[in-house]
């Protein structure tokens, strides 16, 4: 009688309650490449399975996690601003590895084609092959993950959509992924100007595979919006306002959005009204 294997809830899980950057991020690789190999009959079948993700993931003693309102402000052109932005984007990659894990342990209990798994799993691997090189740009700077204070409120969005699967949808990879679309190209542009050519080769990969993250939220929101006969832009627009606290900021890469499948008319009547109501 042989083991059975864990469950990809439960391998997901596990990711999420692993404190460290550099274990977490190891973790989640292991896990995606036994899962693609278990898919492609190379390994034992690994089942979806189910789990009891933490409301929380596990996070490293440092860095520091503030109030959005509290983060020190640096200018982006010195090089204290350049480590800061680098250090800004290695959080945002580690918070987006348990994202995509936490999407899968939370909600593995809601029938879904395996492709669901099979993108946000691919999702994970990459988000943590980013926060890696994120670490590496900033090593090679003197500094390291945790050398700073970071933003507290990434987690939100996660805890305010734990029992709504469209709403996670519709606010991590549609509105918070899709800002990296509008915010990376100029971020690549400062560091260009700066010759840092390793910090350019990594978020370049970065806006490269993030446009593909963003697409599976869109793919997975419209399928769900099939499933039950709903107007996806209707109900996109009903749970970004119940559920995202920021504001969805102009300019936008509409290029890049339309190549991950969000049309303008889902994102800019946001915009529009956003003045009026004062969310935030």
């Amino acid at each position: 009688m042989t083991d059975q294997p864990l469950s990809l809830a439960q391998r997901a899980e596990q990711v999420l309650r692993t404190a460290d950057g550099v274990e977490k991020t190891a973790l989640s690789r292991r896990h995606a490449a036994e899962w693609f190999a278990s898919r492609k009959g190379e390994l034992a079948e690994i089942p979806v399975g189910t789990a009891t993700p933490p409301l929380y993931p596990a996070r490293p003693d440092a860095p520091e996690l503030l109030d959005p309102r509290d983060v020190p402000k640096r200018k982006p052109g010195s090089p204290a601003g350049r480590i800061a932005l680098l250090h800004a984007v290695a959080h945002i990659e580690l918070n987006a590895v348990d994202l995509h894990w936490d999407i899968i342990a939370r909600f593995s209990h809601v029938p879904m084609p395996m492709g669901f798994f099979d993108d946000w799993v691919k999702s994970a691997d990459e988000e943590s092959k980013h926060f890696n090189l994120v670490c590496g740009c900033l090593e090679s700077l003197g500094s390291h993950y945790g050398a700073l204070p970071a933003h507290a409120g990434m987690w939100r969005a996660a805890e305010d959509t734990v029992e709504d699967l469209m709403g996670r949808l519709a606010v991590v990879p549609m509105v918070l992924e899709a800002r990296g679309l509008d915010v990376t190209p100029g971020m690549i542009n400062l560091f260009r100007k700066a010759g840092q050519d390793e910090a350019v080769a990594a978020l370049e990969l970065i806006y490269a595979e993030e446009v593909g993250h963003v697409a599976y939220g869109s793919k997975w929101f419209h399928f769900l919006c099939g499933r039950e006969n709903l107007d996806p832009k209707e109900v996109f627009h009903a749970l970004v306002r119940k559920y995202f606290h920021g504001a969805l900021k102009p300019p936008f890469n509409e290029e890049k959005r339309a190549e991950a499948g969000l049309p303008p008319d889902f994102y800019w009547p946001l915009a529009d009204e956003i003045p009026v109501k004062k969310r935030g």
